[in-house]
């Protein structure tokens, strides 16, 4: 059927769909909103809520977010922004060993650094899943009371065990029929400290024999005296995660639950929660549904947390936001901006079939957005000396050179041309190779913006290399004059004036790793690593550079796209890196 038939939006897929359905059918309605999270009493008191719909994007404060969490960034406020609806930042940190402040810290401002907010009028939905720690254990204690969990003591390998696979039923514990009274005194034991870490856990009470291993009695709390980052020594059990995640949707009366493919078989204990809960009267309907989508998998890259650690720790980088890491804070040091992020995510689309993503997709949905908007500057990244020997020594004068060429209003900046230049090496070659239309020994060619130059020689080291190119300059023949096109050349070369350049260190990035898929096979992913994914070498720029802003992007000309780097930059004396080349280099 077609996008028009179905009256779903251009660029549409299946989450869209549901939710116009969704909204045609006029499903939430009625759902109040108390003004903040709350169970059913809560919202009970509260007026009809002006928000269509609710998404949620909810990370693990345990890492910096990487470029697939971009992904999911864009579709959940994309989604909320659509649909007149309000998304919220929710910190699902039930996992005290691992959260910190400085992932929480860190992914609040990657989340405004790619364009979106979690405020709304006076209404600020940003929320901590530690927040609901009282309201999560109200519910295990109503799942207990209504013979749904129970308290079970055998050890983490027993439970293993006893918890079959996928042809063979698992057997009940052997704690399974306590009474809910004596549940409930050990659950309160559990979290008055009386036992030690890992000797008890609570299960919910489903089906040892369910053909979905995540439906065989899951744990859904467990003892661990760990310190956390937002309610510090006040609990010594902790929820689950796949406890804890459906009861923060309904808290916060969330429609729309959006995840990733893995979470595919835990949707049934998700919705065999809310039932029980909306049973116990703790929440109300309609409760929040899960949909999945396929996580990204991209080329080149690990996105695994546990693999960019190593990396980060092991120091194969120099940090979180080292440009070669796909973590957001690095694609942001390296020049990658959100509106390249957004166009990379409307062009791979939302779907239900995993599918790998070739890096080539990022990088020219980079090169499309900064061709837009990065202003023009040259660069002469491999500099070698250019002597315009009839020109005079005492003379300069203005070049003018356009800042963008497909924004002619952004006007023309000046550059001096004067005797001596820096031009790229690879611009002249003694013994030309065949279709090669750049300076050679009595060729001539133009220098962009300037005059038509004729090579009379050149100058060698002790050991034949070339130092010093020389030629003579043909003065009726400067762009933009009526003589401009007096001379036909085959040749354009760019420069900088020796006398008036900048030089400055270029850190020339590529990926990080050689392969497209490092670690596949029985390879260890640090065994792929790139030993060339950055090199720094001191190139002559124009010196307009100097005043360059940390974080500025400019298209060096005919090399790529360099951004001024945030951390290392200081006033008057930028470093740059190489965001992305003009083309593809990696093509087979």
């Amino acid at each position: 059927m077609s996008a028009e038939k179905e009256n779903i939006p251009s660029g549409s897929n299946f989450i869209r769909a549901i939710i116009e359905k969704d909204l045609e059918q006029h499903k939430f309605n009625h759902k109040k909103w108390a003004g903040s999270p709350g169970g059913a009493e809560h919202q009970k008191a509260g007026q009809v809520d002006t928000a269509k719909i609710r998404t949620r994007f909810p990370p693990e404060p345990n890492g910096y977010l990487h470029i697939g969490h971009a992904k999911s960034i864009f579709l959940n406020f994309g989604l909320a922004r659509d649909y007149e609806g309000i998304c919220h930042l929710r910190f699902d940190d039930t996992n005290p060993e691992k959260e910190s402040q400085e992932y929480v810290d860190s992914i609040s401002e990657m989340v405004s650094w790619l364009g979106f907010g979690w405020e709304n009028g006076k209404e600020n939905n940003l929320y901590f899943a530690s927040d609901y720690f009282d309201f999560m254990y109200q519910s295990a204690e109503a799942l207990i009371t209504h013979g749904h969990a129970y308290v079970d003591a055998q050890t983490a390998e027993e439970m293993r065990i006893n918890r079959g696979s996928l042809t063979e039923a698992g057997k009940d514990s052997p704690y399974r029929n306590r009474s809910a009274e004596e549940n409930l005194t050990l659950f309160r034991e559990m979290r008055d400290g009386k036992h030690p870490d890992g000797s008890l856990v609570l299960r919910a009470k489903i089906d040892m024999a369910s053909p979905n291993i995540n439906m065989r009695d899951p744990a859904i709390y467990r003892i661990r005296r760990a310190h956390h980052h937002n309610t510090g020594d006040a609990w010594c059990i902790y929820p689950m995660y796949t406890f804890a995640h459906p009861i923060e949707d309904a808290l916060e009366q969330i429609t729309h639950s959006i995840c990733t493919l893995e979470f595919e078989d835990q949707r049934p204990f998700y919705d065999w929660l809310m039932e029980r809960l909306v049973e116990a009267g703790l929440l109300s309907n309609p409760v929040p549904h899960q949909y999945e989508f396929a996580r990204l998998n991209l080329t080149y890259v690990v996105l695994s947390k546990r693999k960019l650690i190593q990396l980060v720790e092991e120091k194969h980088v120099s940090g979180w936001d080292d440009p070669r890491l796909p973590t957001l804070a690095g694609a942001r040091r390296r020049g990658y901006t959100p509106a390249g992020f957004k166009l990379f995510t409307d062009r791979i689309g939302v779907s239900k079939a995993d599918s790998w993503i070739e890096y080539t997709i990022l990088e020219d949905c980079m090169r499309e957005v900064l061709n837009i908007d990065a202003e023009r500057r040259i660069a002469v990244l491999d500099p070698i000396k250019l002597v315009i020997d009839n020109y005079d020594d005492n003379k300069s004068e203005d070049c003018f050179a356009p800042n963008h060429p497909l924004k002619p209003e952004l006007g023309k900046r000046t550059i001096q041309l004067f005797k001596e230049l820096w031009i790229e090496r690879e611009d002249f070659m003694e013994v030309p190779s065949k279709g090669f239309f750049r300076l050679t020994p009595d060729g001539m060619v133009r220098l962009r913006y300037g005059y038509v130059v004729k090579c009379t020689g050149c100058e060698k080291d002790a050991q034949g290399n070339v130092t010093v190119v020389h030629c003579e300059y043909l003065p009726d023949t400067k762009s933009g004059t009526p003589g401009s096109d007096s001379v036909k050349v085959k040749g354009n070369i760019h420069w900088v004036s020796a006398a008036h350049a900048y030089e400055a260190d270029i850190r020339m990035y590529d990926r990080l790793f050689k392969e497209a898929n490092p670690g596949s096979g029985d390879r260890d992913f640090l065994d792929d690593i790139n030993p060339n994914s950055v090199t720094t070498i001191q190139a002559q720029l124009e010196l307009s550079l100097k005043d360059a802003k940390p974080a500025e992007s400019f298209q060096f000309e005919r090399h790529g796209y360099f951004v001024a780097d945030r951390k290392d930059s200081v006033e008057g004396k930028p470093v740059f890196n190489r965001t992305v080349t003009l083309r593809d280099t990696w093509q087979k």
